[in-house]
């Protein structure tokens, strides 16, 4: 049994967005308290704003350090409290600024290991200078020490019940991509897709389909060398790794005819080659997507839509993604403590040696008994 309840730290996101609305709407039934134990970095002011529109009244349990914070409450870290302006669905700098706050604060606060998993709500990518996405700014702010921040790289998953994408490039503009992707990069990111789909979701064995970058898979060489040059020296090279992986397929093929749920998991080339069909069939089926870190300490998912500024301060936003990206950080938090307990405590070696090399002590096959 775990001796308290896991801790899941949760930031605001882009205070003109529907972070909030859907921080509520998580916490309507407080039965959910008895799952595990939140941990919210935003501010009480902008809070009570967002209440005060929605018909809420935030029954927050204000702390200034998440060392301070109790379970069965909805702990809130003051990150700041200074007067801050709403502009309900518009990207601001000032929004931007609290969200990143938000951001570093928790980072901090793992480090020093105050919670166990981050759920992060959305951003407006122009409201924050130099932001690409989490995945590269948790991957390059976050702070451990040297023996655990070496060579780190977070790979963003698509997560549903029964698809999961990983990308290879994230946040690159289309014409950029052919020169952002090599045999080095698709290999380094489907080793560490593979690894999450084993301790992270527990698939023993993980088959893990390869997109092409080109139509029709580039018609050998016609639309494109990418598949015969980079992508496919890369699938043999996984192969030779005792890693399952196949393709390329073009994608249109690929999702038109169902075959990724041949596959444990997909790994493609760019974002809307991933990002659209995970949306399109998702949507069809009702099940609410989760973005997943993959291949960092820290365990951080976030819901698959975005700041959604058209619904903002309107109360018609649906908290489904939140729930479901909290409850898989919790899985993957558990997953991990489950794979990684019986490698603690590896089984002895065979034999021992003393002073003298000569001399070992060995187990004998016991003899057989007849009878």
């Amino acid at each position: 049994m775990e001796e308290r309840k896991i801790r899941v730290a949760i930031t605001h996101g882009d205070t003109n967005g529907v972070g909030y609305e859907v921080i509520f709407k998580i916490f309507e039934d407080p039965a959910i308290l008895e799952l595990f134990t939140p941990i919210i970095y935003g501010s009480p002011k902008v809070a009570v704003y967002h209440g005060k529109v929605l018909g809420y009244e935030p029954q927050f349990y204000i702390i200034n350090n998440a060392s301070d914070a109790k379970d069965g409450r909805i702990n809130l870290v003051t990150i700041y409290d200074e007067e801050t302006k709403i502009e309900l669905g518009q990207p601001t700098p000032e929004a931007g600024e609290a969200a990143q706050r938000a951001i570093d604060r928790a980072l901090a606060d793992y480090a020093e290991g105050l919670f166990d998993v981050l759920v992060t709500s959305p951003v407006a990518k122009n409201s924050i200078h130099g932001f690409d996405g989490h995945t590269s700014y948790i991957t390059q702010h976050l702070h451990l020490p040297d023996a655990e921040n070496q060579q780190l790289q977070g790979l963003t998953i698509l997560v549903s019940d029964n698809l999961r994408i990983a990308l290879v490039t994230n946040n690159v503009a289309l014409k950029d991509v052919p020169d952002a992707i090599s045999q080095q990069k698709i290999v380094e990111k489907a080793k560490i897709f593979h690894q999450s789909l084993r301790r992270d979701m527990r698939i023993a064995n993980p088959r893990i389909a390869v997109l092409a970058l080109n139509p029709r898979g580039g018609e050998d060489g016609i639309l494109g060398d990418e598949e015969q040059e980079i992508i496919r020296p890369a699938i043999k090279e996984l192969a030779a790794q005792s890693i399952q992986a196949f393709g390329p397929y073009p994608a249109d093929d690929f999702f038109g005819n169902g075959d990724y749920a041949q596959f444990d998991g997909v790994l493609a080339m760019y974002h809307d080659q991933g990002q659209t069909p995970f949306k399109a069939i998702t949507s069809i089926s009702d099940d609410k997507g989760v973005r997943v870190t993959a291949g960092l300490p820290l365990i951080r998912t976030a819901p698959a839509h975005g700041v959604c500024f058209n619904l903002a301060g309107q109360g018609k936003m649906e908290a489904d993604s939140m729930r479901h990206a909290i409850y898989e950080a919790i899985d993957i938090w558990r997953n991990r403590q489950n794979y990684d307990e019986p490698l603690a405590n590896p089984l002895p070696k065979l034999y021992h040696e003393k002073r003298d090399d000569s001399e070992k002590v060995r187990f004998n096959m016991p003899h057989k008994n007849n009878f």
